[in-house]
């Protein structure tokens, strides 16, 4: 191995290139840099083939990488970087915690350093950090970066890759006998809870007081949801009548977004597309629950949860108004349990927990 990238020239600002899929992360990260006077960003890329781009026109000193990002992850951008165009990386993630399996497998790829992104008030965290992401980037403009042979990834960061971030999703559906049973099961969580995202068929005019009655029984935060909403652990998100609840991925963060496209399952909002949403989106760090509903509404959605790594319930039998919806999933294999109402809440925290 040699070393190949140099140090800036004593009294040139350090350029750095910003490498986020977040829009609102390459903002924040270009306004911190760019208040050390020694720093300049010259630019930012949303993904690693932009990135790659930039780098050959921009020369930048120092790159800030993100593990998290669409068509290819951080760390398989970053071992090919070092192995054909070595330069000093700083990863920035929310999987970037001391001692991680991923932060071990950057520094041995070649980072020289890495910042764990807050994962709740975006902006407000990264403030704080201004002082330690400035000095970070600062050391490694100046450190010694050596082309590393390519080397096989842990399976902890392989897993990372696969849509891992460092929150837990709930996701729950229901539809006849839903509302109360919706209302039991927020009642039994902490105001600590993952953020919970709900699809309960319910006429547009009805869905705003039910929120508004499901937030005075419950510890949690409980709304209507918003289009582009961040989803905040404590809260909990009630799909508005009439529409489609999503969740989208964006960085390390998910948000709400609404749809008043065709009704799914012969429901709008239908269980199925805000189960779907959620496979797609938290995969593995989704869990998901079905309660009572007249029809099949949901069925589908559970089943590719659980095809995506997620812990699956549906409510049992005996304590179901109508166990058309949940049964519906039962027999397509898509509950990885099937358990009595009183027991959905606990159940869907101990699969947020390691302990179920």
């Amino acid at each position: 191995m040699s070393a190949i990238a140099r140090a800036p020239r004593e009294g040139r600002r350090i350029r750095v290139l910003v490498i986020d899929d977040s829009a609102l992360i390459r903002q924040l990260m270009t306004e911190l840099l760019s208040a050390d006077p020694g720093i300049v960003v010259v630019g930012t890329a949303a993904d690693p083939f932009i990135a790659r781009e930039k780098i050959k026109q921009l020369r930048p000193d120092v790159l800030t990488l993100d593990v998290e990002m669409p068509r290819m992850d951080g760390l398989t951008f970053l071992q090919n970087l070092m192995r054909l165009r070595p330069m000093p990386v700083v990863m920035v993630s929310s999987l970037t915690q001391a001692g991680a399996g991923v932060t071990l497998d950057a520094l041995s790829l070649g980072a020289v350093d890495f910042v764990t992104k807050p994962s709740i008030d975006v902006a407000r965290g990264m403030a704080e950090y201004a002082s330690v992401l400035q000095q970070k980037v600062r050391a490694a403009a100046s450190a010694r970066v050596a082309r590393v042979e390519t080397r096989p990834l842990t399976v902890e960061s392989i897993s990372a890759m696969s849509y891992r971030t460092t929150d837990r999703l709930l996701a729950i559906g229901a539809s006849t006998g839903g509302t109360e049973a919706i209302r039991e099961v927020l009642s039994a969580m902490p105001a600590d809870a993952p953020a919970i995202v709900i699809a309960q068929h319910i006429p547009a005019q009805f869905s705003t007081a039910f929120a508004e009655r499901l937030d005075r029984h419950s510890r949690m935060t409980v709304m209507e949801a918003q289009d582009g909403q961040q989803i905040m652990p404590g809260h909990a998100y009630i799909a508005p009548g009439g529409r489609h609840l999503r969740v989208q991925r964006s960085g390390a963060r998910w948000h709400c977004r609404l749809g008043d496209d065709n009704p799914v399952s012969g429901h709008r909002p239908s269980v199925d597309v805000l189960f779907e949403s959620v496979a797609e989106h938290a995969g593995r760090n989704a869990s998901a629950a079905l309660l009572t509903g007249m029809g099949d509404d949901g069925a589908r959605g559970l089943l590719k949860l659980r095809e995506a790594g997620a812990a699956t319930i549906a409510q049992d039998q005996a304590t179901s108004v109508i166990w058309g919806m949940p049964g519906a999933a039962v027999a397509r294999g898509a509950a990885m349990e099937v358990a009595p109402l009183g027991e959905i809440a606990p159940r869907l925290l101990a699969t947020t927990t390691g302990t179920n």
